[in-house]
């Protein structure tokens, strides 16, 4: 493979390599975002005459069949190389986003948009973050930050790009170019530079040298935890983490989905819905960085308490939004807290549990996060379609999010037995 040959002639660690090969599938999964439905969710109700329940209800679906393939996904992620599990994530999803462009009825968006939404929450999602998890510990913080800083950058450019083709073109025309760029900006690197684990190139994490492991206890003590999936399974943290953050990806994707639509329905422009989503994007990205270095020096359990107690209150204050730059301070605030939603599970699970049967661990947990989603985005435009407002669901969800900051704080790290 190429990166067994570009890996001993670079004069810095491979695993920044493997960092940004990777994030390029970060990048390109936002194809299947929850952001990006919110951005076609008026185009298509107009043209095809298809509920905003309706259509939200494809990631919906699409997040219920990711809770069933995230077991074997984490199964597939630590049994088979990563460039393979990512290469053909990145296919799949870049034919399944070009198909969207052709569809004409309910059933054939629900299956090129559904296959969109389970790679997005099983390979993708727990093949990322695994990868990096391996190749990197004491900088695990720093590193998963910048991977979903490159998420940032498909949350930004994916609707914006989306949006722009629609004013201009139209809906079908925004699908095709996206799933073009799907292929195009991430299938080469995944194929050629992303390698599975440092060891596999006669590496450690970190770029650290066998003397430093050995004669630093500390610097390698998370190194020699090594949780089996059946060990994991026994402690009650794993299925707190698992069951609080899939509560906080419900209030995620409630939001995302339908956060232009919330925008413009208070009496606001067009343009002030999309640049609102463009501060979550921008935002995301930026919080990425910061809860990746917070991740270095604070407790795993108090960072995700103080990120769900502030995702709770962004979500109640977005009832009170008058004017742009109301939501531009939120959406800002909002992006920042899905930062720590999305940066603070990976780096938690590796801490706690170990590399060596990480994608299986996550591959049971993940099933919460598919769930979460997949009841946020139904629930809100049910909601909307009962009451002609999201305001019902804001307030449930800000009460969601206090319950989960303060189920965080009752966690503590397992005790490991070999």
């Amino acid at each position: 493979m190429l990166a067994k040959k570009i890996a001993p002639s670079i004069p810095f660690y491979y695993g920044w390599v493997v960092l940004l090969s990777v994030g390029t599938s970060a990048i390109v999964r936002n194809a299947a975002a929850s952001l990006m439905i919110g951005v076609f969710i008026a185009s298509m109700n107009t043209e095809l005459g298809w509920s905003r329940t309706l259509i939200a209800g494809a990631a919906s679906v699409g997040g219920l069949a990711a809770s069933i393939a995230s077991v074997p996904a984490g199964w597939i992620v630590d049994k088979y190389k990563t460039q393979i599990v990512l290469s053909i994530s990145v296919l799949l999803l870049g034919i399944a986003t070009i198909s969207l462009s052709w569809v004409t009825t309910p059933l054939a968006f629900y299956i090129a948009y559904g296959l969109g939404r389970v790679l997005f929450n099983s390979t993708f999602q727990i093949g990322s973050s695994v990868c990096i998890s391996r190749w990197f510990v004491k900088y695990r913080g720093r590193a998963t930050g910048l991977l979903f800083s490159f998420h940032s950058i498909g949350m930004l450019a994916f609707p914006l790009l989306a949006w722009t083709i629609i004013q201009w073109y139209d809906w079908r025309s925004a699908w095709l170019v996206i799933g073009i760029l799907v292929l195009t900006l991430s299938l080469p690197f995944t194929l050629l530079f992303v390698e599975h684990r440092p060891e596999d190139l006669g590496l450690l994490p970190d770029g650290d040298s066998s003397d430093t492991h050995n004669n630093d206890p500390e610097e390698s003590f998370v190194e020699e935890v090594s949780w089996t999936l059946g060990q994991a399974a026994k402690t009650k943290v794993l299925w707190i983490l698992a069951a609080s953050g899939g509560i906080l990806f419900l209030l995620q994707s409630g939001m995302n989905v339908h956060q232009a639509a919330l925008i413009t329905d208070k009496g606001l422009a067009p343009w002030v819905a999309i640049m609102g989503v463009s501060c979550n994007a921008i935002f995301t990205g930026i919080g990425s960085i910061i809860w990746g270095r917070i991740l270095e020096f604070m407790p795993a359990k108090y960072a995700y308490s103080l990120d769900a107690i502030t995702l709770g209150l962004v979500l109640g204050l977005f009832t009170l939004i008058q004017g742009p730059i109301s939501v531009f301070v939120l959406s800002s605030l909002f992006g920042f807290a899905i930062a720590g939603i999305l940066c603070i599970p990976p780096v938690t699970y590796a801490n706690y549990f170990g590399r060596n049967n990480l994608g299986k661990i996550r591959g049971v947990t993940e099933p919460f996060i598919s769930l979460g989603q997949a009841i946020g985005a139904l629930t809100s435009g049910i909601i909307f379609d009962v009451y002609h407002s999201y305001d019902v669901a804001l307030l449930s969800y800000c009460v969601l999010g206090l319950i989960a900051g303060v189920s965080f704080l009752v966690i503590k790290k397992p005790a490991y037995q070999p």
